[in-house]
């Protein structure tokens, strides 16, 4: 009966310890691999990162491309990151680190104090679809069985399609939405429509989209037939995923960005949705952006605000 009774116990202590377990998601598109914070070896970055103690964190744009406080490129063999992300996130306490897509010079990089192992990096390279800056799906080892699947995601940003000939007419005819509209399609396939049980599962997407949502539009004021829209609706048409913001924040505008607006999102599958603790856009402190008064395509520390997510497993 004795050992009947400590067996019970273990087997409760155990799956309360798992039920309660708090994990924290960081997402956050570090403009030009955090430009800002270069020339002072990335410390103001990771002290705020380590202030903030997520478990994950989801970077866009993690390459090293400026000179800190210019605009002159670095040669390739001259850039920090990507190549020492495992440095860097060891200094925020993150063992593990992987480049999850990367097509040109603007990758995802996840880091993680779980293990991660890569499940498909994206591309479209050799098929009918480009994807510009490349996309992965990674999986997150969270223990006791618990796995978190992550897309990333980095969508063409501008207004013409991707290898326009004549730039000005593809824009005119929203070559860039119906480009973005063809990544994500793409992109969403190759991942979660993959699995026809992943809206059961934990699955989280998160990146700059690069497109505005109609579900803003009482914000926006737009048709809502305009292209600009197509990222977003297809997502939200043909996936199980959830627009995490929108839905803790219905009717209240959070934009991801200096411009104002939003196209930096988070979506969670309802499995994963139901976990959810809190999420919010993190506009204060080390994050607020600030334009450079020089170089005005550049921000302090970014153009975009991190988005920190609270789940409770």
């Amino acid at each position: 009966m004795k050992r009947i009774a400590i067996a019970c116990l273990l087997l409760l202590s155990a799956s309360v310890l798992c039920e309660g377990k708090e994990i924290k998601i960081l997402y956050w598109n570090i403009q030009n691999g955090m430009w800002d914070d270069q020339q002072n070896n990335y410390s103001n970055f990771v002290e705020y990162v380590k202030s903030l103690d997520p478990d994950i964190c989801i970077w866009a744009e993690a390459e090293s491309l400026y000179h800190s406080g210019s605009n002159q490129k670095f040669k390739k063999e001259e850039q920090y990151l990507p190549w020492n992300w495992d440095i860097l996130a060891g200094r925020y306490g993150h063992r593990y680190t992987l480049i999850s897509g990367k097509r040109d010079s603007y990758p995802q990089v996840i880091t993680s104090k779980f293990p991660l192992k890569i499940v498909k990096r994206i591309t479209g390279d050799g098929e009918d679809i480009i994807v510009a800056h490349g996309a992965g799906w990674a999986r997150v080892e969270l223990g006791r069985g618990s796995v978190l699947n992550l897309v990333t995601v980095h969508t063409w940003p501008h207004k013409y399609a991707y290898g326009a000939a004549d730039k000005d007419a593809s824009a005119a005819q929203n070559g860039g939405n119906y480009f973005r509209a063809a990544e994500i399609e793409y992109i969403c396939k190759e991942t979660v429509g993959t699995v026809p049980q992943a809206k059961g599962q934990l699955w989280l997407m998160a990146g700059d989209f690069n497109s505005i949502s109609s579900v803003d539009n009482y914000h926006y004021g737009n048709d809502l037939s305009d292209p600009v829209f197509l990222v977003h609706d297809y997502v939200r048409a043909n996936t199980p995923y959830i627009d995490l913001i929108e839905s803790l924040y219905p009717g209240e505008f959070k934009p991801s960005t200096q411009s104002g607006k939003r196209i930096d999102m988070v979506y969670v599958t309802p499995a994963l949705f139901k976990k959810v603790l809190s999420a919010e856009t993190l506009y204060d402190g080390f994050a607020t952006s600030v334009r450079d008064s020089t170089y005005t395509n550049f921000c302090h520390p970014s153009d975009h605000y991190p988005i920190l997510v609270k789940l409770k497993l």
